[in-house]
């Protein structure tokens, strides 16, 4: 399975979790290192997009994509009905990040598939840096990500 993620060029090199960790997110408290990728680069992009002023959006994003071998194990997925009712509210729910911490702390799996709070419908990834599986996984490309200029001129 081929994953991505959209970073800024200064964190290229870093996949590790512990950009998630500094300042957590939907799916991790602060202080829990967890990498956040999509399934589809058009669903990276509104992630990301969805945090920043269009009129101020920098242009040094690079695209990962990273592979994930059928070996690798992951958790079930995370279904929107089993979650409580405001999981994709803003700002995030505490509820949402307990799951993610959980995830991450059990070190049973090294994926687990969650529901994305942007696009209905569609899947991010939590990946554990610190599962054993983490190894096998690897990023495979990479190129620069300029967001389409009718983005910001509109």
């Amino acid at each position: 399975m081929n994953v991505y993620r959209l970073t800024r060029k200064k964190h290229l090199n870093d996949f590790s979790g512990k950009g998630a960790a500094l300042c957590g997110a939907r799916w991790n408290s602060k202080g829990t290192e967890v990498i956040y990728a999509s399934e589809s680069r058009a669903l990276a992009m509104a992630e990301v997009a969805v945090h920043l002023s269009l009129d101020t959006l920098p242009k040094d994003f690079v695209m990962l994509e990273i592979e994930i071998p059928d070996s690798v194990t992951f958790s079930p997925t995370l279904s929107p009905d089993s979650l409580d009712s405001n999981w994709n509210m803003f700002p995030h729910q505490l509820n949402t990040q307990q799951i993610g911490d959980q995830f991450v702390n059990d070190n049973q799996y090294c994926v687990l598939k969650v529901p994305s709070a942007v696009v209905k419908g569609d899947y991010n990834l939590l990946i554990n840096a610190n599962h054993p599986d983490f190894q096998q996984i690897k990023v495979v490309s990479f190129e620069d990500f300029p967001f389409d200029q009718r983005y910001i001129y509109h």
